[in-house]
């Protein structure tokens, strides 16, 4: 214990920078549980899609999408997801999966989606980028 108070004492910027960065880690994975949107991996959403006829849900902007997007996704940028989430209503029985280019913005959408009164939101981990990565095929073009 002596030995850790010291270094403490001796490089305190170092252990705080630890600690703040812990705490980040923490909150990541504790918010995902606080918000009640899981965060699925593209095996787990091959699962939703075949099992419970989950939506998928494109934010990404319209050229994103025409490079690759998953089969049968739906396309809404997140920019105008607020005003076009009555397209969605007929879906709110269904489990839906949000997705983008990593994560970030489908996070997002998750949040507005949620606010709106949906429950089964889940948010692709990863993106599209690891639907790719794991080897799952994209189609092109417009939907």
């Amino acid at each position: 214990m002596a030995q850790f108070i010291e270094f403490v004492g001796n490089h305190t910027f170092l252990f705080f920078t630890f600690m703040f960065v812990t705490g980040l880690l923490m909150w990541n994975l504790i918010e995902g549980q606080i918000s009640g949107i899981q965060a699925v991996h593209p095996q787990e959403a091959i699962a939703l899609i075949n099992r419970e006829d989950a939506l998928i849900l494109d934010v990404r902007e319209e050229k994103e999408f025409i490079d690759g997007h998953i089969l049968n996704a739906m396309h809404i940028p997140l920019s105008t997801l607020s005003s076009k989430i009555s397209r969605l209503e007929k879906y709110k029985d269904r489990p839906i999966v949000a997705s983008c280019r990593s994560g970030n913005r489908s996070a997002n959408a998750c949040k507005m989606l949620k606010k709106s009164g949906f429950d089964k939101i889940y948010n692709l981990s990863g993106g599209i980028i690891a639907w790719q990565n794991a080897s799952f095929p994209v189609t092109r073009g417009k939907k």
